[in-house]
């Protein structure tokens, strides 16, 4: 909206510093200002109302230090993630942006689900929430129609130039090019490093030529709902969730300009994709959310942030990978979300088998998700969470590498 409003006023009346709008440096940077203050004055505010209405998290005796503290904390704090990153964005970006478009589908899609599964355990008195069918259903929802628009919509594009022998690279600039719609994705750690889906069915012949759609989406599918999910099991101790989202929040901003700007692009040898740097205020907005959140949630918290929150989370950064075409980075990026997700998926994998076969089940961990493992081991709980986000930073470090090291 002021996108708009100060363009206006620059084409039309020239007025000074109204085209500094045009700059998405400077509109990302205000994004995380605008960010960081709605986090600060809404989320105190919203604190107080959850008080008011006793809206706080019953907690299962699980035998972990510092868990009765929590009992009676003030839950749906996503809430103030989701309108310090919407608020931003509406006014700083332009929004006919198809990039754009699909952040705030996949912003307020997943943060509904998320909050339906809150309000049902908070008012319904309900602790298992919405049934996890339903839930898996939201997002699969979510990956087929992210998957579908990528994989369609003609406004997704990425840059083609002319070589010397008359061939297209994506990534070999010139001054001759085009820009075309072309499912590619980047291989990390190898030059030459683009991944066209269509070749994965290239030898399986003619035929299946249009075909590989039905491959790429439930790549999609299977990413947001990996990733979203990891994200709500590594929400479970104060500050976690945010913190590790805030360093892969700042890990794509990186990507989204580097991308979005044809020069770096070209110096870096990455492909070039058109409109895309419209995503850097975005990704700053969700970085302020994120830390602006964590002003409450870090330790003792004040606030959760609950499904509505975590599964935001995890799905926005599934599709900012996405749309930067850097999903074969998940893996590393996203890696203590995955980790999480894993320490549960074997734990209970190994509990039914020697269950099976033994007659009892054994553990391989004390508890999970792997954090809690660490809190029976008797590590404190700021211990735990400071250093998860060292390891967040250091796949960060990783994967920025990855610009560079091929």
């Amino acid at each position: 909206m002021l996108y708009y409003l100060f363009r206006y006023l620059h084409e039309h009346f020239h007025l000074a510093g109204t085209g500094v709008f045009q700059y998405t440096t400077f509109r990302a940077g205000l994004a995380i200002v605008i960010s960081l203050l709605i986090a600060q004055i809404f989320g105190h505010r919203l604190i107080k109302v959850l008080q008011r209405k006793q809206i706080g998290e019953s907690v299962r005796d699980l035998g972990l230090q510092g868990q009765n503290e929590k009992k009676g904390t003030p839950t749906m704090g996503g809430l103030i993630i989701i309108l310090a990153i919407l608020v931003p964005v509406i006014l700083l970006c332009r929004l006919r942006n198809i990039y754009i478009i699909l952040m705030i589908m996949s912003t307020v899609w997943l943060g509904l689900i998320g909050f339906l599964d809150d309000y049902i355990k908070v008012f319904r008195k309900n602790k298992e929430g919405l049934s996890g069918r339903f839930k898996v259903l939201g997002q699969v929802g979510l990956g087929i129609t992210v998957g579908w628009v990528l994989f369609y919509s003609n406004e997704i594009t990425v840059r083609e130039y002319l070589l010397p022998n008359g061939t297209y690279s994506a990534v070999d600039a010139s001054k001759i090019f085009k820009d075309v719609h072309l499912m590619i994705t980047t291989v990390p750690f190898m030059k030459n490093n683009e991944l066209n889906y269509g070749d994965l069915f290239a030898t399986a012949g003619t035929f299946f030529n249009g075909l590989y759609g039905f491959l790429y989406i439930p790549i999609v599918i299977f990413l947001i709902t990996a990733i979203s999910n990891g994200a709500n099991l590594t929400d479970g101790l104060d500050g976690l969730a945010a913190g590790t989202s805030a360093i892969i929040g700042i890990t794509l901003a990186i990507f989204a300009f580097v991308s979005g700007n044809a020069l770096l692009a070209d110096y870096l040898d990455v492909m070039f994709i058109p409109d895309s740097g419209e995503l850097v205020i975005f990704c700053t907005a969700f970085v302020g959310a994120c830390i602006g959140f964590l002003w409450y949630n870090s330790y003792p918290a004040q606030v959760f942030m609950g499904d509505t929150g975590s599964l935001t989370l995890g799905g926005i950064i599934t599709v900012l990978a996405l749309v930067v075409r850097k999903e074969l980075l998940i893996p590393i990026l996203c890696g203590v979300f995955i980790i999480e997700n894993l320490s549960v998926v074997v734990q209970v994998s190994w509990f039914k088998y020697t269950k099976r076969k033994y007659g009892e089940g054994r553990r391989l961990l004390r508890m999970s998700p792997l954090h809690h493992h660490y809190q029976k081991l008797g590590y404190h709980e700021s211990k735990i969470v400071s250093r998860f986000w060292i390891v967040g930073i250091m796949l960060a470090v990783i994967t920025l590498v990855t610009l560079k090291l091929r």
